[in-house]
């Protein structure tokens, strides 16, 4: 039996990749990834997904501005931009999106940013690809102003109590790498409780490699070490837990 993967969060534009960049996407094909989301966090990063996906049949795009980056759209007509890309009939999402204080600035500035790109996602009617550091409260209040919307949160690290709250908007849970780390014992409690449907595995590559791989640049393939971590805690079969993660990405991405 064949295990199919579904990426849905890899930033391949990184200069990390520059250097091998259709080596590696290549190979995540023919390693048995089916399809993947390629994430821009600003306008430049869009650009660049745009030309990855028009070059991959099997990468698709999400395109929008990062909490870290709102400060330098603040004062700039970015959206004219992002209308422009999700023109594109494989921009699927709206992201990497969402509120970062872990540096304690701007907050103000990435609200507004923020809460303007979910109103253009929900005219689009396209999900949401949520990133949220240090700042749950915020993000979770902002994104029920704009219910009902389709999201998932991205790289999920938070306890059980908050991945419940989140399930119960509809939301999916991205597991990745962080599952096999040792002191990952949060994320581990939430794969064991929260059911396999509002699931979705991703690598956020090049970053947070999985164990064995930890420190060295992270690849979509490495989502089976993320799969099999899932497959242990539920104690269920490779493949099965496998299919399901991926028929969640294609529901979630309509696809």
């Amino acid at each position: 039996m064949s295990l199919k993967i579904f990426e849905t969060h890899s930033h391949y534009y990184d200069e990390s990749f520059s250097k091998d960049r259709d080596e590696v996407i290549k190979k995540q094909f023919d390693s048995g990834v089916e399809k993947i989301l390629n994430c821009a966090v600003d306008i430049d990063s869009c650009k660049k997904t745009i030309e990855i996906i028009d070059k991959y049949d099997f990468v698709y795009g999400a395109c929008g501005i990062h909490p870290s980056y709102s400060k330098y759209y603040y004062k700039i007509n970015y959206e004219d931009d992002l209308y422009k890309f999700h023109k594109h009939h494989k921009v699927l999402a709206v992201g990497e999106i969402g509120l970062d204080y872990y540096y304690d600035d701007d907050k103000e500035i990435q609200k507004d940013i923020f809460k303007n790109q979910l109103s253009i996602a929900k005219q689009l009617d396209k999900p949401v690809v949520i990133h949220c550091r240090d700042a749950h409260e915020d993000t979770f209040n902002i994104i029920k102003e704009f219910m009902p919307i389709r999201g998932v949160i991205h790289c999920f690290s938070g306890s059980l109590e908050t991945a419940k709250k989140w399930i119960k908007l509809g939301f999916y849970l991205g597991i990745s790498g962080i599952s096999t780390f040792k002191n990952a014992v949060k994320i581990v409690q939430v794969i064991k409780e929260i059911p396999i449907e509002y699931l979705l595995t991703e690598t956020d590559c090049p970053y947070l490699s999985p164990v064995p791989f930890r420190g060295k640049r992270n690849e979509s393939i490495n989502i089976n070490y993320v799969i099999k971590k899932i497959a242990e805690v539920k104690n269920e079969d490779f493949y099965k837990i496998g299919d399901t993660l991926y028929k969640n990405a294609s529901k979630f991405l309509s696809l």
